[in-house]
């Protein structure tokens, strides 16, 4: 297994430490505090994003009849993981996760453990190449049939939007008709804005926050559910929401 880097804070153990949790260094403690400080949101998002996960996931293993998942960008695992969400509804539903640091392999092997009915994989990968994912996956998921692909709150590791666009259709473009992309990210505003150089400075991998107009346009050529595009906070809520929905904005939409 790769060596784990303790010198310079990783996405995925940042994530974790904003959560709540304890799989992370040192470092990530420090750039997720400092940046907590100035962009007190960041916590709210975290939040929001694995509950708009679990909602998500809810949805298309009951109402849409997905049962197979591809959990690109999964970081560290925690409560409510995909598989856990949708093998709850349907036990045989099949994931695979994806992610490139080797904190996140040695935890996913260790804790990622399926329903007899089901299964789930990791692929130790870098997210932007679709086709090497894509071959590791088909391990585990028949890829003649229908699959969800989730990129939530990874996206920003692609700086250029043209090449998240492509990279997105990297992933969809081989799929059938039926197949899902459920994706979520920060929407730029001058606080998000900050946060992302702050981000880059205290010397983690770069992260953009982008337009909400550009984000939403990643749904484009796909069949948007029901509320559309907007913030997660308002995606299918368990409860009414109250409050300000955090500026995560996101989408699950089928490929027809």
């Amino acid at each position: 297994m790769d060596q784990i880097d303790t010198s310079t804070p990783h996405s995925a153990r940042v994530w974790n430490y904003w959560l709540g949790g304890k799989d992370n260094y040192e470092v990530d403690r420090e750039l997720g505090a400092k940046l907590a400080e100035s962009l007190p949101e960041i916590i709210d998002i975290a939040r929001a994003s694995r509950q708009f996960q679990a909602r998500a996931v809810r949805y298309l293993a009951g109402v849409a009849g997905v049962r197979q998942f591809l959990d690109v960008g999964t970081g560290l695992p925690t409560a409510n993981a995909t598989h856990e969400v949708a093998q709850a509804v349907e036990p045989s539903a099949r994931v695979v996760y994806v992610d490139n640091d080797p904190i996140v392999l040695a935890h996913a092997r260790a804790l990622l453990t399926s329903r007899p009915e089901g299964a789930t994989d990791y692929v130790h990968a870098d997210l932007t190449d679709a086709a090497a994912v894509l071959r590791e996956a088909a391990r585990t998921l028949d890829l003649a049939q229908p699959v969800a692909v989730m990129v939530l709150s990874t996206l920003g590791h692609v700086a250029d939007a043209g090449e998240a666009a492509a990279l997105l259709r990297g992933y969809l473009d081989p799929l059938p008709s039926g197949s899902y992309l459920m994706l979520c990210d920060t929407i730029a505003t001058p606080e998000t804005l900050a946060g992302s150089d702050e981000y880059a400075e205290g010397g983690a991998v770069p992260y953009v926050s982008r337009p909400q107009e550009v984000l939403g346009s990643f749904a484009d050529g796909l069949d948007l559910v029901e509320p559309g595009f907007g913030s997660i906070s308002l995606w299918r809520p368990d409860e009414p929401f109250t409050g300000t929905p955090v500026n995560q904005w996101g989408f699950v939409a089928a490929k027809p």
